[in-house]
């Protein structure tokens, strides 16, 4: 079982404290390259929660059958195999949307976050709280490829979840600002998504030394934060 504070936790570090992608900085690649619209972050995203939820399970499951020196083959394993499964179920069922994503669904493979928490946090804790772990620091993943795509896709071309038919087919993207909008180029290129990724890394950095102000012992914090693996 788990209790209250533990379950608290684990939410507050994947979504917020130990964020894969404002803190840790891992899982670049996609971070950057997908994330020129909002759909596609998100549903690369969804494809990530997947993998590490299931995997954290497995290999909290089995952590104790695996030998320790052949334990990173067996975590690129388990991960391969869901991102296959996963792999076909978005070429079947999202084939169009398969096509944009291209090779970094398959790439969820090596993506440091799958790898970083397989071996930090599940090799190292009980499946319930491997399974929670896998899942709110995929919705941490998830909220900053949305909050990142989203603002790509305005700047660039003035819309919001286009090609949201690819999910959802006969429903339309929203067309937000003019129709003339010339679109801004520099937010669909690389150096926009780092431009926009170092102003969220800013932005949180900002929020969080303004609420540690406004505390009362901003200097002390005893929150003991769970492991994390290094790596980019």
């Amino acid at each position: 079982m788990i209790d209250r504070e533990q379950f608290r936790q684990i939410l507050d570090n994947g979504v917020w404290h130990q964020n894969a992608s404002l803190i840790q900085l891992l899982g670049l690649c996609p971070l950057l390259a997908v994330t020129t619209t909002l759909v596609n972050g998100v549903m690369l995203s969804l494809a990530t929660i997947i993998v590490m939820a299931v995997a954290n399970v497995a290999v909290a499951s089995l952590r104790n059958l695996i030998p320790h020196e052949i334990r990173i083959p067996v975590f690129i394993l388990v991960v391969a195999a869901l991102v296959t499964v996963v792999d076909l179920i978005f070429n079947a069922y999202f084939h169009e949307l398969y096509l944009v994503l291209g090779i970094f669904i398959p790439l969820i493979v090596t993506n440091c976050i799958v790898l970083a928490r397989v071996e930090a946090f599940a090799n190292k804790n009980p499946p319930l709280q491997s399974l929670l772990d896998g899942v709110f620091m995929g919705i941490g993943l998830l909220w900053t490829l949305a909050l990142l795509g989203g603002l790509r896709e305005l700047i660039g071309g003035g819309t919001l979840f286009a090609g949201i038919d690819m999910v959802f087919p006969g429903v339309h993207g929203l067309q937000l600002l003019p129709a003339d909008y010339p679109g801004f180029l520099l937010a669909v290129l690389p150096p926009g998504a780092f431009i926009l990724l170092g102003l969220l890394i800013a932005w949180k950095n900002w929020a969080e030394a303004r609420a540690a102000a406004r505390k009362p012992d901003a200097g002390s914090d005893h929150r003991s934060p769970l492991p994390v693996a290094d790596g980019v």
